[in-house]
């Protein structure tokens, strides 16, 4: 990381859209206190992999840029708080991340803190913009809108998860789960599409469970966002157990909606997902994903997948294996298990590191040849494609990756025709409208 200008404010997210959405909020209150030469770094705890990154880039900050503020926001500050502050750097919670107080270190001289915007039973502060209100009934959580440098809106909806998989350190990290309004997405939305960016991507650490908290749910939001102007809208990982008839027919009927489902699986195996406490098993996947293919056949199917959850045999490895062609996964997340303190799983008998990193890169493997033979049947199609701010670059509704052989206008939607598979990506050449039938 080079040296700053003394005035330089920089943001950088990592893990999830979430954090890339609130990442905004963060960078805005950031200026907002006027703070000068501050770096945050807004982390992510899903794998102890992803605290290690965290780690490895607040203490190359603190060398590289001994005189600037680095501050540590996101989940893996709030479960290692201690840890980050030791480093020396300055700790700031998720519910006052977006907070320009949080920023404001000119009366603090007395070396790294932690600041919290949480109250007593870890409930946060009313005026946080990720927490929960004490003094309102209703949910608080302020939508999180990534900025205008992205070609595409990531818009965070929801926060926090109210289930319990044995695994999953996201509650400890975030809370229950909490839902922004439906007048204030709407709201972010038009932003949005006033700015310019023609695709919405719909985010949240449980987005499946969005409107729980308030009475609604998330088919009703994805129609009242149809009923604006919004071109292409797609939607982060779903809880599979969690689509019902009103989002099915969403995602397999309007062509808005585009062709790209991610599931939140896990697993393939049904002792390994008793064992995690998810709520579905492997044929209930099996069954939606064909369900979803037979309604629209030209839905791209992603999935979360965990290797070598703990007491996972080479049986039950096989099972997981198998439901990548099963459900035709073409764009698979993929990681190995890891402890994450304070979680169920992490007392269960483990398998190792090593066993679980080598399962993780087979079934990295048969999905990057499942994903390249899709690609192969994609060749010869023509696509509506949104460009990236490259220019060169960009994705298809069904979220295939595609490298145009000529530059296009940035955050445009535009036509092509697809030719060739480069790798993981398509190739493809910008068409008119009238050679579109050709």
């Amino acid at each position: 990381m080079s040296a700053a200008p003394a005035d330089r404010q920089q943001v950088v997210n990592f893990g999830c859209r979430l954090n890339i959405a609130e990442g905004e909020a963060i960078r805005a209150a950031v200026e907002a206190a006027g703070a000068r030469d501050t770096i945050v770094f807004n982390s992510c705890a899903v794998t102890d992999e992803a605290v290690r990154q965290a780690r490895q880039a607040v203490r190359r900050s603190l060398r590289e840029r001994p005189g600037a503020e680095v501050v540590v926001t996101g989940c893996a500050a709030e479960l290692e708080r201690e840890a980050f502050a030791a480093m020396g750097a300055r700790v700031v919670s998720n519910d006052a991340k977006g907070l320009p107080e949080s920023y404001r270190f000119e009366q603090e001289k007395n070396g790294p803190s932690t600041i919290s915007g949480r109250t007593e039973l870890g409930k946060a502060t009313s005026n946080s913009p990720f927490g929960l209100s004490l003094s309102k009934p209703r949910p608080s959580y302020t939508p999180a809108l990534s900025g205008a440098d992205h070609a595409r809106a990531f818009l965070g909806v929801q926060t926090g998860c109210s289930h319990s998989c044995t695994f999953c350190a996201t509650v400890l990290a975030r809370g229950t789960a909490r839902s922004a309004t439906m007048e204030d997405v709407l709201t972010a939305a038009r932003t949005a599409l006033d700015r310019g960016q023609r695709e919405i991507v719909l985010t949240g650490v449980d987005l499946a469970s969005y409107g729980d908290d308030s009475g609604t749910n998330l088919a009703a939001l994805v129609e009242a966002l149809l009923a604006l102007p919004v071109e292409r809208l797609r939607l982060s990982s779903l809880d599979p157990d969690r689509i019902d008839d009103p989002l099915f027919a969403l995602l397999t009927q309007e062509t808005r909606v585009m062709p790209h489902v991610h599931l939140s699986l896990q697993a393939g195996d049904d002792m390994v997902l008793t064992r995690m406490k998810r709520r579905h098993r492997r044929a209930d996947a099996v069954r939606l994903t064909e369900r979803l293919k037979a309604a629209r056949a030209d839905i791209a199917i992603g999935a979360d997948l965990i290797a070598g959850f703990p007491t996972e045999d080479d049986a039950m490895f096989a099972n997981s294996l198998a439901l990548i062609d099963d459900c035709d996964i073409v764009f698979g997340h993929i990681f190995p298990y890891s402890p994450r303190a304070g979680t169920p799983a992490a007392r269960m008998p483990q398998v190792g590191r090593t066993v679980a990193r080598e399962r993780a890169a087979t079934l990295r493997e048969a999905n990057t040849r499942r994903r390249q033979d899709w690609l192969d049947t994609q060749t010869g199609r023509t696509a509506s494609m949104l460009v990236e701010r490259d220019g060169s670059t960009g994705h298809a509704e069904n979220f295939a990756a595609v490298t145009l052989t000529a530059p296009a206008a940035p955050g445009t939607i535009i036509d092509v025709r697809l030719f060739a598979r480069d790798g993981d990506r398509l190739v493809a050449i910008p068409i008119a409208e009238k050679d579109i039938a050709a």
